[in-house]
């Protein structure tokens, strides 16, 4: 019995024994289990760790990118804003241009309107004293416009004896003429110069050739008024002596073509103007 329980005692602990190394090794193969679970885990979570920054990275550039793009939104929205108010001026300024333009081209038409109506005037005039002058001689009576003033140059041997302010007979039938003319155009008014050439004159009554100049002037529209009944607040004398030559006074030839009476129609720049207002009344 004694030798029996040694043996017994032996048996018990061998098995013990071996129960505790099977356990052993499959808490060791639990482990190693858990330990490539856990390396895999950190593996994972390292990766997440990688894509969440990047997440975050992304997510950093895209919200800059979003303020980037309010910032511009806002700028293109104000430089809209600035551009839609300097159209609007800009229209509002090519609208003025425009329309002064337009006022313009009104005030150019209705001034070529009031010449034309003018040198219609003016040619009518020159034609009707063509017309009743027509049949004198071109050395006596020279009719021209310059300027639009229409200018009936007399020779001085028509209308004057020498060194005289005394009409002829022949120069009244000339003046009867030019009144009938004028009379008939009432609305324009002329101005009658003397001229006389550059010889010194001294006669009883006669100064010098500024006071024959003036003298000859008054005659022939003494001779306008009283014989033909020229309106007189429609006349104008004037004496020019000598300072305006048609040619220089070194020949007997030329001093006969200086001496001469000129009448002159004036302008009426007032019905000129009256006109333009007319038109820019009509236009508007």
């Amino acid at each position: 019995m004694k030798k029996r329980l040694p043996l017994l005692l032996a048996t018990a602990v061998l098995l013990a024994s071996c129960v505790s190394q099977k356990k052993f090794t499959e808490l060791e193969q639990l482990q190693q289990e858990t330990k490539n679970m856990l390396d895999s885990a950190t593996v994972k979570l390292n990766t997440c760790n990688d894509e969440k920054s990047a997440a975050e990275a992304t997510v950093a550039s895209l919200q800059e990118r979003i303020s980037f793009l309010k910032s511009n939104n806002q700028d293109l929205i104000n430089n809209i804003g600035n551009l839609t108010t300097l159209s609007q001026k800009g229209a509002e300024n090519l609208e003025k241009s425009l329309e002064s333009m337009k006022e313009k081209d009104v005030r150019i038409q209705t001034m070529q309107d009031a010449v034309t109506r003018k040198d219609s005037v003016t040619l009518a005039l020159v034609t009707s004293l063509k017309g009743v002058l027509g049949n004198m001689s071109d050395e006596d009576i020279e009719i021209n416009v310059e300027k639009g003033v229409v200018y009936v140059s007399i020779s001085d041997k028509l209308l004057f004896r020498s060194g005289s302010y005394t009409v002829t007979k022949r120069a009244k039938e000339v003046l009867g003429k030019v009144a009938k003319v004028v009379n008939e155009k009432s609305d324009i008014e002329f101005m009658v110069e003397g001229h006389t050439d550059n010889v010194p004159i001294k006669k009883d009554g006669i100064e010098d050739n500024w006071d024959l100049s003036v003298k000859r002037a008054t005659a022939v529209v003494r001779i306008l008024q009283n014989d033909f009944n020229v309106a007189p607040e429609r006349m104008t004398a004037s004496g020019r002596s000598y300072y305006v030559p048609l040619y220089d006074n070194n020949t007997a030839q030329n001093r006969a073509k200086n001496r001469r009476t000129r009448i002159v129609v004036l302008p009426k720049l007032d019905q000129f103007y009256d006109l333009i207002n007319q038109g820019m009344e009509a236009a508007n």
